[in-house]
């Protein structure tokens, strides 16, 4: 009788969890609501500000941004997750374009036209009508600013487990009947790596290239306990796990690489416009970050020397090109 107390309570519990879904479409047209309420947000990055910063800058100053076009960022890792799909994001470009614009550049097209080279077939047939006294749309010579420069580049390292730690401890009685307690806690660290290049349009000519890496860090906390009490059985267990998302971190090296080259092309690299907005979220280019772990200062100060040289890498190119705006 016991048994089947038992076994009505548990049909019953189904039953009440089942509730909210039938094999029925309801007047909505639907079997089932959705759960989740969170409202659609920003995604910023700790370098947003910094791109904010500079677009403001720009703006108050009456500083003309080049054009910018923005090619394809490849992931180059080759990782792919269990399931198939890749584990990393195949949309870097997309967030090179946001990034640009957050910081005030003038972007021109050029990842996707098809629409654009569809358009102008179409209208080279005068199958594209207009209002007004043309009845065809026509197309003109010049009609499309090109770009200035170009930013390309890839994704070119996933490295798993750079370092792990962890522990696990349990403990009790000797009589498992009076108790068992476990609790664990794990770290481990990996990271990514970005590079890019700026790219003059006209002459192909490499004007710049930025390399970053970014770690990311995952943790793991669990604790349990398992117990008799005369003949019932208690087991519980409790954990909690955290990895910082790997595509946000692709996103934010983006922006990061996005804030050196616009700070160069607003010629602001060397001063302390936005190094506040750096600073605060603890960024190499704030006047805090001066060194980086086991390099000299001195090496630190000849290669930024090297890079705060427009000449840096080209010394050969033409005097009217300038990676921060041709003169």
């Amino acid at each position: 009788m016991r048994a089947l107390k038992n076994i009505a309570l548990v049909l019953a519990a189904t039953t009440a969890l089942t509730a909210c879904v039938t094999p029925y479409a309801g007047n909505d047209g639907m079997y089932a609501l959705p759960i989740g309420d969170a409202p659609v947000t920003p995604n910023p990055t700790a370098y947003t500000p910094a791109l904010d910063c500079l677009a403001a800058h720009a703006r108050s100053n009456q500083l003309t941004a080049p054009r910018i076009a923005v090619g394809r960022i490849l992931d180059y890792t080759g990782a792919v997750s269990e399931e198939g799909g890749r584990r990393i994001t195949q949309g870097a470009s997309l967030m090179a374009m946001s990034a640009f614009n957050k910081a005030g550049a003038r972007l021109v097209e050029r990842f996707d036209t098809s629409v654009t080279e569809l358009e102008l077939r179409y209208a080279n047939n005068r199958l594209i009508g207009q209002e007004g006294d043309e009845n065809v749309r026509r197309i003109y010579a010049g009609q499309m600013p090109g770009s200035d420069f170009y930013f390309v580049g890839g994704i070119t390292e996933l490295n798993y487990n750079i370092r792990s730690a962890g522990i696990d401890v349990q403990g009790g009685h000797t009589d498992a009947r009076d108790g068992v307690g476990n609790l664990g806690a794990r770290l481990y660290v990996m990271n990514i790596a970005l590079d890019f290049r700026i790219i003059d349009t006209r002459t192909l000519e490499v004007v710049d290239v930025i390399s970053y890496q970014k770690q990311i860090v995952g943790r793991e906390v669990r604790a349990g306990v398992f117990s008799f009490f005369d003949d019932t059985i208690i087991d519980i267990a409790a954990g909690e796990r955290a990895l910082e998302p790997v595509q946000l971190a692709v996103r934010a090296g983006v922006e990061r690489a996005v804030v050196e080259v616009m700070s160069r092309f607003y010629n602001v690299a060397d001063s302390s416009v936005c190094q506040a907005e750096l600073q605060a979220q603890g960024d190499p280019m704030g006047p805090a970050q001066t060194g980086i772990a086991s390099v000299s200062p001195a090496t630190v100060a000849v290669q930024q020397a090297q890079r705060d040289s427009t000449d840096a890498w080209h010394d050969r190119r033409d005097n009217n090109i300038d990676i921060r705006g041709r003169s």
